[in-house]
């Protein structure tokens, strides 16, 4: 019999409507949920264009990321996570928020991105930094339709390292956080103004 995932400690969401909440982070292979500090320096990035942002987590994890675009404003998120109880953990944390337009979809990342048939203003790219999977995600979303023309995409990084990313993305701000690199891009196929 396999025992139950082995909590953690808790997340807090830093802005919002539901500020102060708490999310159970549990014990899972590759899972790093997104620090307070980066989701805070994140969120005030992307204060103007939260509002009514169509969202997509992908590799959730807690689901962190998509929670606090929701408590800020963002009209949904879709929360895509492959292991099944992180997934089941997800959606119970969703109903104990009270959170109703949101999904979660336990799958594959790499493999539902072919099928989506949707785009997204605002994706939260932080994948397993053990699976070397940006510049495989990265290009899925550019080429299979799931971006909006002008789509805000986060990326989060090992420290040092400078994930592939398409050409129409185009850097508009990143820092530090020990030893994460996050970098938020601004997706366009005009030339970026210097």
């Amino acid at each position: 019999m396999r025992s139950a995932p082995r909590n953690l400690g808790k997340l807090r969401i830093v802005g919002g409507s539901l500020r102060g909440s708490r999310i159970e982070v549990a014990n899972g292979d590759g899972l790093r949920p997104t620090s307070d500090r980066v989701r805070e320096t994140l969120f005030n990035w992307l204060a103007p264009m939260i509002e009514g942002a169509r969202c997509l987590d992908l590799f959730a994890g807690t689901g962190a990321l998509g929670i606090e675009a929701i408590s800020r404003g963002a009209a949904e998120c879709v929360f895509v996570e492959r292991d099944r109880a992180l997934a089941q953990r997800l959606q119970q944390t969703l109903a104990r928020l009270n959170i109703e337009n949101a999904r979660v979809i336990n799958a594959d990342a790499l493999g539902w991105l072919g099928a989506v048939g949707q785009a997204f203003n605002l994706v939260f790219l932080d994948p397993p930094f053990s699976d070397d999977l940006w510049a495989d995600a990265a290009a899925r979303l550019e080429a299979g339709g799931c971006l909006a023309e002008n789509a805000w995409i986060h990326v989060e990084a090992p420290a040092g390292m400078t994930p592939v990313v398409p050409s129409a993305w185009h850097l508009h701000r990143e820092s530090r956080a020990g030893a994460v690199n996050f970098a938020l891009y601004r997706r366009s196929h005009s030339i970026p103004l210097s």
